[in-house]
């Protein structure tokens, strides 16, 4: 499923036939998709206010189909079916009604949703006399426009009182949902956030589930366990990362127990859209996510000739802009300088090769790529400890604490007093950011300046 604010696409491939027959595929431009099922739909010499109501309910139709991408999510190559057993009436190649290409170009921006929810409405409809069903009857807007209705009067008619017409302002290209690449154990990101939040809402009609206590974008351990379980519960190969078959049938079940491909939809509130993690970065923009991404370009560009060093600041200047661009440049993405999610699935993914073949030089090793806070056991937690504890032994203001591997309260104290030593945010919980800061004070007092792993000479690559 799609998140954020609908947008209104530029094309729609649309299945000529039912989803699962053997038809061909066309793609035709949004607007024109609208004018030829409204010209397959509705008669030209309805009443314009009928006319109107007709074009918003189509639009916010298909507009539906889009956002939870209901076929897509099923293996299906296309946005919509021209079955009106399934969806709606469109017929290839046909006589487009000059009254109706003019009401389409002024309205297909528009679409109707529930008051309080995000998504297009599914604006269930039938034409009111061989079909009747729960929506908009099509001949029954004839009927309530001659008495005078206006437009958004006949949607309130069928759809109820709580409705709203709004218009989408952006309009580009649509893309996947899936990040194109395996969520797993210890990635902070957007991406994680929306499995997080979806799998929860699940897990209230599937309680074998477990519940995800922190919904932050962190893949811990319960946010492991809550895929595995719901891996298991679907067939799917538990393996506790979400892989486009786990992300889609997530997405699947996400949209069914929601009910957001019927006409009574309990809705996406923006409350349910990931806002914590930014998916896209700039120049301009600062904080501590700009300083987690500089940090991941910074190891890359000590290991890649062709990536401009930087230095992490959190701020997203004009250094930071040409490292992107030459990243970008160096693995063959568009150079537009901005962190957008497809650059930052190629840098996560260098990062991680790096990691994978980082040479041990004991003054400092690359963050591991897990979240650490209050809770978590492993070795990389006992690492951190291991810091700390050599830190307090030359400032009295962090205080040591006993390598067990276990995050605990004494833990998290410790990391505090550093955040507030070091001017980071006292959150007590070890990002990217934050280890770099520990694990490069400690290389700089065990080992000298310049001994970290990422600025030590002899393990420049480049590119191919």
């Amino acid at each position: 499923m799609l998140t954020g604010p609908p947008f209104i696409p530029e094309t729609i491939t649309v299945h000529l036939g039912a989803p699962k027959s053997d038809a061909e595929n066309v793609t035709v431009s949004f607007p024109h998709y609208i004018k030829n099922v409204a010209s397959s739909e509705l008669y030209p010499t309805w009443p314009e206010n009928a006319l109107r109501a007709n074009i918003y309910v189509i639009t916010s139709f298909v507009l539906n189909r889009i956002y939870t991408e209901w076929y897509r999510s099923r293996g299906f190559d296309f946005d919509i079916t021209n079955s009106t057993q399934y969806d709606q009436a469109f017929v290839y190649g046909r006589e487009i009604f000059d009254n109706i290409s003019r009401l389409v170009d002024e309205l297909y921006t528009y679409y109707v949703r529930r008051i309080g929810s995000i998504e297009p409405m599914f604006t269930s409809f039938c034409n009111g006399t061989t079909v009747t069903c729960a929506g908009l009857s099509q001949w029954g807007t004839v009927e309530l426009a001659e008495q005078g209705y206006t437009p958004f009067e006949i949607l309130q008619h069928y759809y109820g009182e709580d409705i709203e017409l709004v218009k989408a302002t952006d309009i580009r290209n649509t893309t996947e949902s899936y990040p194109d690449r395996v969520l797993t154990y210890g990635e902070v990101s957007n991406d994680v956030q929306i499995i997080q939040t979806q799998l929860n809402r699940i897990s209230n009609n599937f309680p074998n589930i477990p519940k995800i206590a922190a919904v932050d974008g962190v893949f811990d351990t319960q946010t492991q366990e809550a895929v595995e379980a719901f891996q298991r519960n679907f067939n799917l190969n538990p393996t506790g990362a979400v892989d486009e078959a786990t992300w889609y049938q997530i997405s699947y079940i996400y949209a069914s127990v929601k009910q957001l491909a019927e006409l009574e939809s309990e809705g996406v509130t923006y409350g349910e859209i990931p806002q914590d993690h930014p998916s896209l970065l700039q120049p301009g923009d600062s904080g501590p996510f700009v300083r987690s991404f500089q940090y991941y370009l910074a190891v890359v560009g000590a290991y890649y000739a062709s990536v401009t060093p930087i230095q992490i600041t959190g701020q997203y200047d004009e250094q930071t802009t040409a490292s992107v661009r030459s990243f970008q440049k160096t693995f063959g993405l568009p150079q537009t300088g901005i962190m957008d999610r497809e650059t930052w699935n190629e840098l996560y993914a260098a990062y991680q090769g790096i990691l994978e073949s980082e040479p041990d030089t004991g003054c400092g090793r690359l963050f591991p790529q897990e979240i650490l806070r209050e809770g978590v056991t492993s070795e990389n937690v006992r690492t951190i400890q291991q810091y700390l504890t050599y830190l307090s032994q030359h400032d009295p203001a962090i205080p040591a604490v006993s390598d067990t591997g276990y995050f605990g309260p004494i833990t998290k104290s410790a990391v505090q007093a550093f955040q507030k030593e070091y001017g980071l945010p006292v959150t007590g919980v070890v990002n990217a950011a934050t280890w770099d800061a520990i694990a490069g004070v400690y290389s700089d007092i065990r080992c000298g300046s310049g001994k970290r792993p990422y600025q030590a000479p002899g393990y420049t690559i480049t590119a191919s």
